[in-house]
């Protein structure tokens, strides 16, 4: 359904519709009770588009209604798994809870291995063939898990 041109006759639809939109300037403050009646009425007896017009002549038209905006995250590249809230660093790839609970159950190093520490997973590696490594995985599993442990590169590990 198109709008209807100024000689293009109305119907009972665009008079209700030009009648709440002066109830509107009316709520507004735009127009006095009486000047309100009487616009009301002529809505409602106008037969063109014209004669609807002539009644909203000095009103400010109503601003276009624009659709609300949508915040949409956009992923960040350099921070795939996120960031650290407070330092602002790029999460690792590697999680801490899987590093620990490898320490732990597998004292050889290898959470040490899995984080990317080859050198300590080494030293691991070497010590538990003595007895000694073991212990020293099982407190580098405590460690790795109450404490805030990074990768070769720097970057926290995800929880």
């Amino acid at each position: 359904m198109t709008t209807p041109g100024p000689s293009m006759r109305i119907g009972d639809d665009e008079r209700h519709a030009a009648a709440a939109a002066l109830g509107e300037h009316y709520a507004h403050g735009r127009l006095e009770a009486h000047e309100y009646e009487e616009r009301v009425t002529a809505a409602y007896t106008a037969r063109t588009a014209a004669e609807l017009e002539r009644l909203f002549a000095d009103l400010p038209r109503p601003a276009p209604v624009m659709p609300p905006v949508r915040y949409v995250p956009v992923p960040d590249a350099y921070a795939p798994y996120g960031r650290h809230p407070v330092t602002g660093q790029p999460y690792s790839d590697r999680s801490k809870v899987i590093a620990g609970l490898l320490q732990l159950f597998l004292p050889f190093g290898v959470g040490r291995f899995y984080t990317g520490h080859y050198g300590v997973a080494v030293g691991q590696l070497l010590t538990s063939l003595v007895g000694l490594g073991v212990l020293w995985s099982w407190i580098d599993a405590i460690v790795l898990l109450a404490g805030r442990p990074n990768d070769p590169y720097g970057r926290p590990l995800r929880n």
